[in-house]
């Protein structure tokens, strides 16, 4: 027998689930849309993932899997719907796969599956943070963090990152690739490029700052493999390097893959600095080149999206991360996960991105010239303002 809070608590969470997203409107910077609501949340999560329904085994109806936290989600666009796959983490601190999907993309998420698979090695224990890529050859392509402790270590909080590999052409059914094989023993943020180039796979990667040989720079790295069934990395070539008293002066990752555009492929990327309050993170644009991947050729000016309100607030505060974007007829959903705890959508068109990636100021780097971007700017709007004096401003 069904426990009776059941359909209570079911007919709450349907109410939930419809609620309409509308834009925030106290908020505008004429780069995107942010949104007042979160689109994926614990309180999203269906009730038989964390309910023992059943009256005689769980007489007071207590969540016997709870939930802790839904975030860093991969996105795709798949047979008419918006796909995000979750990084769902319980109360037992272990992150699992799980797709939601919505119509609209900027509200009404229902999850629809569990994603499992083997592990390539036995020793891992926690995945999670998936980049999906649709690529070239056909395969949907999941990239993700396969973590596990440093059995070298002396403590039992040192961890190891690999890289792992699923693919998949249906989302429901996934093929599981070995792991990366690189020189670097430790690697997160890893992403394909959509592309062939030179007939390879094309990696971003970004080798853990600890693990890092003397004399080589930390930062978003290139590399390229001959084959996902034996995902093997021989070298791996620098593109943007972390640097000092920058957005991404500790550390910095690809997020999404690169999205293509008739000037140059379009990066997304998270950036790390210190505060007295601990790590911020935030988000940035970068551009590379249509014919070298290598070549960055647009660094727009500091970052392009920061925790707001109540995003600074969860698990790990002051925090934005994104692994996720999706372009659907020239608008641009950007997926990004807010302190660990919960999934939002902010959205532009393909064309103020492109104006935005490589229009907007560059970064300079020092003090003196960050004032004399800004001087000019003011001058040039003072030379307008002059022009219009004595006229009525609309």
């Amino acid at each position: 027998m069904i426990h009776q809070d059941y359909n209570k608590l079911k007919r709450k969470q349907k109410r939930f689930l419809k609620k309409r997203n509308k834009i925030d409107l106290t908020y505008n910077n004429g780069i995107y849309n942010r949104y007042k609501n979160p689109v994926v949340t614990r309180n999203h999560v269906p009730l038989d993932w964390r309910y023992d329904l059943s009256l005689k085994t769980n007489p007071f109806f207590m969540e016997r899997l709870m939930v802790n936290a839904t975030f860093n989600s991969g996105a795709i666009y798949f047979n008419g719907y918006f796909y995000l796959m979750i990084r769902l983490e319980g109360a037992d601190r272990k992150s699992i796969f799980a797709l939601a999907k919505s119509k609209s993309g900027i509200d009404r998420f229902e999850f629809e599956r569990i994603i499992n698979f083997p592990n390539a090695d036995q020793a891992e224990t926690n995945r999670y943070d998936m980049r999906l890529v649709h690529h070239e050859d056909g395969f949907i392509y999941g990239i993700f963090c396969a973590e596990k402790q440093d059995s070298t270590a002396a403590d039992t909080h040192t961890a190891i990152a690999e890289t792992g590999f699923v693919r998949t052409k249906d989302l429901i059914n996934w093929e599981r690739l070995p792991n990366l094989k690189s020189k670097f023993s430790h690697q997160r943020n890893i992403v394909l490029h959509p592309e062939f180039v030179n007939n390879k796979y094309v990696l971003y990667t970004r080798p853990q700052d600890d693990f890092i040989e003397a004399g080589t720079k930390a930062g978003i790295y290139l590399g390229e493999l001959k084959d996902m069934k034996n995902p093997n990395l021989p070298e791996e070539h620098l593109i943007h390097e972390k640097r000092y008293h920058t957005v991404y002066e500790l550390k910095s990752g690809q997020g999404p893959q690169p999205i293509k555009t008739k000037l140059g492929f379009i990066h997304l990327a998270h950036g790390v600095r210190n505060t007295a309050a601990g790590l911020r993170y935030v988000l940035y644009v970068f551009a590379t080149d249509l014919n070298d991947l290598t070549k960055v050729i647009a660094r727009p000016s500091g970052y392009f999206l920061a925790p707001l309100g109540k995003e600074r607030v969860g698990d790990v505060s002051n925090v934005v991360f994104s692994n996720g974007w999706i372009v659907k007829d020239e608008k641009v959903y950007i997926y990004y996960a807010s302190s660990d705890t919960r999934v939002h959508v902010a959205t532009t068109t393909l064309e103020k991105l492109i104006d935005y990636t490589f229009n907007t100021p560059e970064e300079v780097f020092i003090s003196l010239e960050s004032a004399e971007q800004r001087i000019e700017l003011i001058n040039k709007n003072e030379k307008l303002l002059k022009k219009l004096k004595g006229n009525k401003i609309s």
